[in-house]
C-alpha cells in the first residue's frame, strides 16, 4: 500500500521529535504558511497510530522526517505514536495545535473518532492530511496512501488462484483488521470481492481488534477446533494478524495452509521464504511518506496539490501495490529501495529457504 532497518522506538504521549538535515526550500511567504508564519520554518505534525506494526516507527517516519528536511531545512517535524490509543492520539493533536503546527499528517487509531481531530485543526485553519487509514465521517484536506481495497483484492485473489491450481478443497477464513479502522474497512471490501465469488466457501471472518496479533491467533485457534480438516486458506488482512493465523496453526500441530498478509514486513518476507506464509504486499513505504512530505509542505506554502483522485469526498493520491510471494521475493530484496538487505533476511533459519529462491 523504505531503506535502512531503523531501531524502533516505544514513543510516549510527550514525545517530539525534532529534524533539521540539509536541503532545499521554497516560498517566504508569510502569508502562505498555513494559518500564519514563515513557510521556511514550519511545524509539521506526523502522528502515527501504533507500533504494534513495525513500520510507523522503521519506515514512515525517518522517511517523512528526511523528505520534509530536504524540501526544507529549516522547518520542524513534531513526531508522535499513539501507542493505539485514540484519546492518546486525540491529545498528541492538541498538543502538536498548541506548538503551531501549520499542517498534521495523521494515520488515524480510529477513523471515526478521527473527525473530531480534523474539525479542531480545521477551525484554526490548519490543513489535514489523512494518510494510510482515511477519515471517512470529515472531510480532511488531503488523503495519501496505497489503494487499500486494491490491496484486499489482491492478496485475496492471489490467494484464490493458488488454492484453485492446487485443487484445493475446503474453506476459508478472513481475519480482517481493526474494526475502528477506515482502511481496514476498504481491506476487507476489496477480499470480499475476491472471496465471494470464488467458489470456496467462507467459513468465518473476525475483525481484529486493534490489528493485535494475539487476538487474531486465539481467534484462528478457535476456528481450528470448530473446522477440522477443513480450512483451505486463510485471507489476513495485514502481516501481523497473518503471522497470528500462522502461529495458531503451528501451536495445534496443524498443517499451516496459504495464508495471505500485507506490509511486507521482515518477519513476514522471512515466513514466505520458509513457506509458512504464501503472500504479502510490498506497497513501498518510501513513496508514500515522501508524497505526504510534499503534500504537507505544499500546504504550508499555501499552495495545495491538485487531487489525482477522490475517496469518501477527499482530494486523494492512492498508489498501486504489489503482492509479493515466493516468485518473485528475491525482487523485492534488490534495488536501491530494497525494504531489507538479503543478509537481513537470510539468517540462520532462513538461509536454505534463501539459497533455494537464488537470494544472496
Amino acid at each position: 500500500m523504505k531503506k535502512v532497518r531503523l531501531r524502533a522506538l516505544a514513543a510516549t504521549a510527550s514525545a517530539v521529535l525534532a529534524v533539521v538535515t540539509a536541503g532545499g526550500c521554497a516560498s517566504t511567504d508569510d502569508s502562505a504558511a498555513g494559518s500564519g508564519g514563515d513557510a521556511t520554518k514550519a511545524k509539521i505534525a506526523f502522528l502515527m497510530p501504533d507500533i504494534a506494526s513495525t513500520r510507523y516507527e522503521l519506515f514512515d517516519a525517518p522517511l517523512f522526517k528526511a523528505k520534509i528536511a530536504q524540501l526544507c531545512p529549516d522547518c520542524e517535524v513534531l513526531y508522535q505514536n499513539a501507542g493505539a490509543d485514540a484519546a492518546k492520539q486525540q491529545q498528541q493533536a492538541n498538543s502538536v495545535l498548541a506548538q503551531g503546527a501549520k499542517a498534521i499528517v495523521i494515520d488515524p487509531v480510529d477513523s471515526a473518532a478521527a473527525a473530531t481531530i480534523v474539525q479542531a485543526a480545521q477551525a484554526q485553519k490548519v490543513p489535514i492530511i489523512a494518510y494510510d487509514r482515511p477519515i471517512p465521517q470529515a472531510k480532511a484536506d488531503y488523503y495519501v496512501s496505497f489503494d487499500n481495497e486494491k490491496i484486499g483484492s489482491l492478496i485475496a485473489q492471489s490467494l484464490v488462484d493458488k488454492l484453485k491450481a492446487d485443487k484445493a478443497t475446503g474453506g476459508l477464513l478472513q481475519v480482517n483488521g481493526s474494526p475502528t479502522d477506515a482502511a481496514a474497512g476498504l481491506i476487507k471490501k476489496g477480499v470480499h470481492s475476491a472471496v465471494d465469488t470464488s467458489g470456496f466457501p467462507l467459513l468465518a471472518e473476525f475483525d481484529t481488534p486493534g490489528w493485535q496479533p494475539p487476538k487474531a491467533q486465539e481467534w484462528v485457534t478457535g476456528q481450528i477446533t470448530k473446522f477440522p480438516g477443513k480450512i483451505a486458506g486463510v485471507v489476513a488482512a495485514n502481516d501481523g494478524t497473518g503471522g497470528g493465523t500462522i502461529a495458531a496453526f503451528k501451536a495445534a500441530g496443524v498443517e499451516v495452509p496459504p495464508v495471505t498478509g500485507n506490509d511486507a514486513e521482515l518477519a513476514a518476507v522471512q515466513r514466505i521464504i520458509a513457506g509458512d506464509q504464501y503472500n504479502t504486499i510490498s506497497k513501498p513505504i518510501k513513496t508514500v511518506a515522501e508524497a505526504a512530505a510534499d503534500v504537507a509542505y505544499k500546504f504550508v506554502q499555501g499552495s495545495p496539490p491538485a487531487a489525482k483522485t477522490t475517496l469518501f469526498d477527499t482530494p486523494s493520491e492512492l498508489f498501486t501495490p504489489t503482492v509479493i510471494t515466493q516468485e518473485n521475493v528475491k525482487d523485492l530484496l534488490t534495488g536501491p529501495d530494497a525494504p531489507f538487505k538479503p543478509a537481513d533476511v537470510c539468517t540462520a533459519e532462513y538461509a536454505a529457504g534463501c539459497t533455494k529462491l537464488g537470494i544472496s
